[in-house]
């Protein structure tokens, strides 16, 4: 995501640990590839206000690994994934 959007209270509030000049990322999950669905977010469709606002990219290398993955094990990677990209100093969004 765009540094801009570290400028928004609830993101900042969302990761106090963020070091400088590391990535703002979202973490989501779907049964779409993920540059569909990184499309219909960026048209507005079903999207995440802060992936609409800020989205510049999608970033394979951070999830290529995980896919295809069943739902049930999709939900508790999502948490798992942003956790630990918060641990690393990432700043991170997770609907």
């Amino acid at each position: 995501m765009s540094d801009r959007v570290w400028n928004e209270p609830r993101f900042r509030k969302a990761n106090p640990d963020w070091r400088l000049g590391m990535p703002f990322v979202y973490v989501g999950m779907t049964g779409l590839d993920p540059d569909l669905r990184f499309d219909k977010h960026k048209a507005g469709i079903q999207a995440n206000r802060f992936v609409f606002d800020y989205g510049l990219r999608l970033l394979p290398q951070l999830y290529e690994v995980y896919n295809p993955m069943p739902y049930e094990a999709a939900k508790d990677m999502e948490v798992e994934l942003a956790i630990g990209l918060r641990e690393a100093g990432y700043g991170v969004w997770q609907a």
